[in-house]
C-alpha cells in the first residue's frame, strides 16, 4: 500500500509555510490543483491525500514556478511535452538543475544535523 500524504503534510515537505504564523499555506496547493490536471489528490472523509507521484510532481511544478520563475502556462506546457523526456542528457537541463536543488536540499539539512550532533553531542550515549 502507498503512503499517502495530507495536504498539511505536503505544505511542510514544500516549505510552503506563512514566516509570520508558522501555518501552512494549503490554499497554494488548492490553486495548483486546480490549474494543473496532473494533481488529483484522493479525498478521504472530505481531506486531501496525495500519492508520491503526486507529490513529486508538485516538487517540479513549485521548483519551476518559485525557483525558476516559470509562469503558469510555461510550467502546463513544459509538463504536456514531459519533462523527464525532454532533457536527459543535458547538464544545464531543467531536470537537472531540480535534482541539483533536491541534492542541494538535503546536504544543508545533512550538514546541519551533523553540526548540531558536533556541538551538543549525541544524546543517551553510554
Amino acid at each position: 500500500m502507498k503512503k499517502l500524504i495530507n495536504i498539511t503534510e505536503l505544505s511542510k515537505i514544500l516549505n510552503l509555510i506563512d514566516p509570520e504564523t508558522k501555518k501552512p499555506l494549503n490554499y497554494i496547493l488548492r490553486y495548483w490543483e486546480k490549474e494543473f490536471k496532473e494533481i488529483r489528490p484522493k479525498k478521504i472523509n472530505n481531506r486531501r491525500y496525495y500519492t508520491s507521484e503526486q507529490v513529486e510532481i508538485i516538487k517540479k511544478i513549485k521548483f519551476l514556478l518559485k525557483n525558476k520563475g516559470m509562469t503558469i502556462s510555461g510550467v502546463k506546457n513544459l509538463l504536456k511535452t514531459n519533462i523527464n523526456k525532454l532533457d536527459v542528457a543535458n547538464n544545464d537541463g531543467l531536470k537537472a538543475d531540480y535534482y541539483k536543488n533536491i541534492l542541494k536540499e538535503k546536504s544543508k539539512f545533512l550538514l546541519s544535523k551533523i553540526n548540531k550532533l558536533k556541538k551538543h553531542g549525541k544524546k543517551n550515549s553510554s
